[in-house]
């Protein structure tokens, strides 16, 4: 089994510096509610290697540090790192084998969203900013048991379906968000929550109204390539 020593010093460096974003961005998973006690985790890809760095399983946020972030190769193995990596490792490693676009994955049990999931439910397009994000509802995938590629099969199932989405909501269980990097999904796990959120909300009022995908469309299309800083 190939180890850390095993590759060269960019992939050792790039290591290093996933190591240290992976760390830090499940302080925002803490900050935006979005996890409790153990639960969650994130991983990113690297560039450099087929490998993946990932939170080890059953750690305190507040113990996280780079050193104990698991480095594995995309088949799950553990390659570099101290403790035992997440129990979502094959499933992340299924989902970047799979989607070779996607560079980071991070799975929560937020309250909303996994309310949504837990009634098998997907969240309805009522609002404008989920077209934009989402480009259209926030779509429910299979019910799947923990501890194998099984939840990674039906995200990738589910996000063939809803090829705009970076959410999908695995029913019983919770959200998996993707992204160009492990920023941009722990972002999408917000979101994923904040509209949760809502449309839960406009539910306790009334019948939400559906944007219509023509909106839809051009909603998603203006976030994507007009709006923010180009």
């Amino acid at each position: 089994m190939a180890t850390l020593a095993d590759y060269g010093p960019e992939v050792r460096a790039e290591v290093k510096q996933v190591r240290e974003v992976v760390a830090a961005l499940h302080e925002q998973l803490v900050k935006w509610n979005l996890v409790v006690w153990t639960a969650g985790n994130v991983s990113q890809r690297l560039r450099t290697a087929d490998l993946m760095v990932i939170k080890p399983s059953g750690l305190r946020y507040e113990y996280l540090t780079p050193s104990s972030m698991v480095v594995c190769d995309l088949d799950g193995n553990v390659v570099d790192g101290s403790e035992s990596p997440s129990s979502d490792t094959a499933s992340h490693a299924y989902i970047y084998r799979h989607m070779p676009d996607v560079y980071g994955v991070v799975h929560t049990h937020s309250t909303y969203a996994t309310a949504w999931a837990a009634t098998g439910q997907n969240i309805p397009c009522g609002l404008t900013m989920m077209g934009d994000e989402f480009g259209g509802p926030v779509p429910v995938g299979p019910f799947r048991l923990i501890g194998s590629e099984a939840i990674g099969e039906g995200v990738v199932e589910t996000l063939k379906e809803y090829p705009k989405s970076p959410a999908v909501l695995m029913q019983n269980h919770g959200p998996f968000t993707v992204g160009k990097d492990a920023e941009a999904a722990v972002k999408a796990a917000a979101m994923t929550e904040e509209v949760a959120h809502t449309m839960w909300a406009a539910r306790q009022l009334g019948e939400i109204i559906p944007i219509s995908d023509e909106d839809i469309a051009k909603l998603n299309d203006r976030y994507t390539n007009v709006y923010g800083q180009h």
